[in-house]
């Protein structure tokens, strides 16, 4: 195979959709697989919807997802000048022509066309001309066949053919002199040296036009490769009432990324039965032969549950960098060093039970907040006065430990209520209340070793003393 290397090619008008980033995904991993290059394009040509902050968007999606490129990003509005040039040399060879239609007889043409059940709108008036009518800019039509058939050998959907007489003369650059998407994209992919055009099945029409335009100018073909749409859970074209959003709302919303990169790989592309795939593996594995004719659907839940997987397999430390941003901006304030160590010590019990990022944060709050602790309304009732003569009972207990272990704070509680004839749920949770303001935690005896001894016994005399 000759040397690989893909394109992204986005538009600048808002974040990095999640079926972008897939596409994105498909053509890094094509690229790394086959040991290729994977170059970033931004379509910007449309001016008036151009938006710098959605290219930083696509950046910055691009680099939470680690799909680096590798080289500098290319600015199709930047080659307009080479897109007037190969428009040029198109004229010169006759592989295009001016048409000075106006848009009246423009509208007259695919009246009739329409009404005579005719694909082709444009009636070829001045395919063979030479003469110009004075003081009308024209635009640059392609000179298209007019027999035979286009046809693509798609390496996902395989052979796929257009009848020549479906196909209009397109235009290639417009009367005001600007280049049109078709012309711009093959002169770029060509001037990138792109290999592999690897995108939706939505462009599936315009790869047939833009061969047409490659055989005019001689130039090799590049493969194409076109993936289909993804879905909705009701098979509907995806959309945000699917929770379809840009992948920068996920990583807000505390999704990892190579949960992220997993589920997305996962959507349109198999290797065997394997569900959980790292990135080195996914790498190794992936190609285009594995990717589905069939659109595959976007399930939030199971983006969620695949999510709860990562950050359960997830190290401590690496969690902790995710975390402590979140729970600084939650509590308003920096963390203090020793209850930065609280929560690191207190992760691997929290993040069993915990969906994304944000849903671990706030089940960790509690090893993080400063004295004296806030109680929330469901655990306030575990402080009553009985409730806090128990805190009270169970400070004095604990006071006197020696060995500060799971084991030992066990013993002494369980003895403790014991020695009072009470259950010990009915001193656990006036102790989770305290030492948390919570009525759900991790086993209670854990969090006071995590907590340590005179953290717990700070915050049982706070709750013990409170009004």
């Amino acid at each position: 195979m000759d040397p690989v290397v893909t394109r992204f090619a986005p538009s600048p008008t808002g974040s990095l959709h999640i079926g972008g980033a897939r596409t994105a995904l498909f053509n890094w991993l094509f690229a790394r697989h086959h040991g290729g290059k994977f170059l970033l394009r931004i379509e910007d040509t449309d001016r008036k919807r151009y938006s710098p902050e959605a290219v930083e968007a696509i950046y910055g999606g691009l680099k939470w997802l680690g799909l680096d490129w590798d080289a500098e990003p290319v600015s199709q509005f930047a080659g307009r000048a080479r897109h007037q040039e190969v428009a040029e040399t198109l004229l010169a060879s006759g592989g295009a022509y001016r048409c000075y239609c106006s848009p009246e007889e423009l509208t007259e043409m695919r009246e009739r066309a329409r009404e005579a059940g005719s694909a082709r709108l444009y009636d070829g008036t001045w395919r063979d001309r030479t003469d110009a009518p004075a003081g009308v800019d024209p635009v640059i039509r392609l000179k298209a066949p007019q027999s035979g058939e286009t046809v693509i050998e798609d390496k996902i959907q395989g052979t796929v053919r257009v009848g020549n007489d479906q196909l209009d003369d397109m235009i290639l650059v417009r009367a005001d002199g600007t280049p049109t998407y078709m012309l711009a994209v093959v002169v770029d992919d060509h001037d990138m040296g792109i290999s592999h055009v690897i995108r939706g099945d939505d462009h599936l029409t315009n790869a047939f036009r833009q061969a047409q335009i490659y055989d005019a100018l001689g130039w090799d073909l590049p493969y194409f490769a076109h993936m289909p749409l993804l879905h909705g859970s009701d098979g509907k074209k995806l959309s945000k009432r699917h929770g379809a959003l840009g992948v920068e709302a996920y990583r807000d919303d505390g999704f990892l990324a190579n949960a992220m990169n997993n589920y997305l790989l996962r959507l349109g592309w198999s290797h065997g039965s394997d569900e959980i795939i790292s990135r080195s593996q996914s790498i190794e594995w992936f190609d285009l032969d594995a990717v589905g004719r069939s659109a595959a659907q976007f399930d939030m839940d199971k983006l969620t549950s695949l999510n709860g997987h990562y950050i359960r397999h997830s190290e401590d430390a690496e969690l902790l960098d995710l975390v402590r941003p979140v729970l600084e901006n939650l509590l308003g304030y920096g963390i203090e060093n020793d209850a930065l160590a609280r929560l690191k010590n207190g992760l691997s019990g929290l993040k069993e039970r915990a969906k994304n990022i944000n849903e671990l944060s706030e089940s960790a709050l509690f090893y993080v907040r400063k004295r004296p602790l806030p109680v929330d309304n469901k655990a306030r009732k575990y402080l009553d006065e009985q409730g806090r003569r128990m805190v009270d009972i169970a400070r004095d207990e604990l006071a006197g430990i020696s060995s500060w272990s799971h084991d030992e704070l066990e013993n002494r509680i369980r003895e403790a209520a014991a020695a009072r004839d009470q259950n010990l749920g009915k001193l656990a949770q006036p102790l989770r209340a305290a030492l948390t303001g919570s009525s759900v935690s991790p086993g209670i005896f854990e969090v006071m070793e995590i907590l340590g001894r005179e953290e717990t016994l700070g915050r049982l005399e706070d709750a013990a003393t409170a009004p």
